[in-house]
């Protein structure tokens, strides 16, 4: 099957190889921008200032340039290092507000530092550019408010950067270029392979921990779930109380059965945690899931809340196939289409349930139970 060029895929494949690179490059692009804006800024209203009171500017734009490109690889490496960290160590369960604040406080410390530690040579490449040749006191005097208005403006730009993080991070890698650039306005077709996941015995395990603890049992899962989906090509479309809805490309998801490997790649993470499980909430997480694949058609929806959403029987015929997982007292079902698609390996152990008319459905369905035998997901 040929592969159509997706930036999503493409963005998200790079994450998963290169976590740590990908953050940082992110961080140092930001940066790279912001003070290549500062730069032009300040270069403007110099020549603005010295045309209106005819004064002499220094000519060194080139010089500024290029040091604006290196200081910004250097602050977006800093930031980027640490706030990988940081989110993966200490802002896991922070709140939205504290990590902005948090960054923006940190962030404003640093440039302080830097700025002060870097003052004589930020003089004549970076800061005096845009400034004018006059007496040494005032030069001094200029220079001091020059360095205030750069904290200010990189505490600005910091608090706006780690905004556009965090709603990068909401939609995933690769979703929010596509968004801005009105990818999905109008309606598009697209192939796609969704998988419903439900957890098992959900309303025993609610009664049995209460509200608050299971609600950190699905935060728990889910998380653990996120773990697995980079390295399988999955993408979140959607959680729905203990559902979630991971989603494909279909030439991505039917490639070396990662649609199919992914489900097992979830269960394998949940036992790896087991320890935790039963320390924390005294049971394991058990998730059936249903899988089928087809044509449907995305487009951007909302005016107040904007997301991207998908239409078309895939995802009912989909969601109807977990649906009888507890019928057939059975974990993974897939639709017989998807897997003439996906082909059978030596791995895979299937059981044919036969032709199903699935609620709601006016045809019946082939539906497949499958298993992962022989070794470890890959």
């Amino acid at each position: 099957m040929t592969k159509k060029f997706d930036y999503t895929t493409v963005a998200q494949h790079y994450t998963a190889r290169f976590p740590v690179l990908t953050y940082v490059g992110i961080q140092a692009n930001f940066w790279i921008i912001a003070n290549l804006l500062l730069v032009v800024v300040l270069a403007l209203h110099a020549r603005i200032i010295s045309e209106v009171f005819n004064l002499p500017i220094d000519e060194e734009f080139g010089l500024s340039l290029l040091a604006a490109v290196g200081f910004g690889v250097l602050w977006g490496v800093s930031l980027g290092l640490s706030g990988y960290y940081l989110d993966r160590r200490f802002f896991t369960k922070s709140s939205l507000g504290k990590i902005i604040l948090f960054k923006a406080l940190l962030s404003l410390a640093l440039i302080s530092l830097f700025l002060g530690f870097f003052r004589l040579a930020l003089e004549r490449s970076f800061i005096s550019p845009p400034l004018f040749k006059t007496d040494a006191p005032t030069n001094k005097i200029i220079r001091g408010y020059a360095f205030d208005l750069l904290v200010v403006y990189y505490a600005f730009m910091t608090l706006a950067i780690s905004f556009i993080n965090q709603i990068n991070k909401k939609y995933g890698p690769g979703v929010l270029l596509p968004l801005l650039l009105g990818k999905y306005r109008t309606p598009k077709e697209e192939e796609r392979i969704f998988m419903f996941m439900d957890l098992q015995s959900s309303t025993t395990i609610a009664e049995k921990l209460g509200h608050s603890r299971y609600s950190s049992f699905i935060r728990d899962c889910f998380a653990d779930i996120n773990q697995v989906l980079f390295p399988f090509s999955a993408q979140v479309y959607q959680y729905v109380g203990d559902e979630i809805v991971v989603m494909w490309l279909e030439s991505e998801g039917l490639e070396n059965h990662l649609c199919i490997q992914f489900y097992f790649a979830c269960k394998k993470q949940f036992q790896d945690r087991a320890e935790y499980y039963l320390a924390n909430y005294g049971l394991l997480p058990h998730f059936k899931a249903g899988v089928h694949t087809g044509q449907v058609t995305a487009v951007e929806i909302g005016e107040i809340k904007r997301d991207i959403a998908y239409h078309g029987d895939t995802l009912n015929t989909a969601a109807r196939i977990q649906s009888v997982c507890n019928q057939y007292n059975k974990e993974f079902l897939v639709s017989e289409h998807l897997l003439k698609k996906v082909g059978i390996n030596q791995h895979m152990k299937t059981e044919p349930l036969g032709m199903i008319l699935l609620r709601g459905k006016s045809e019946e369905v082939g539906i497949v139970s499958v298993d992962w035998i022989g070794t470890e997901v890959e």
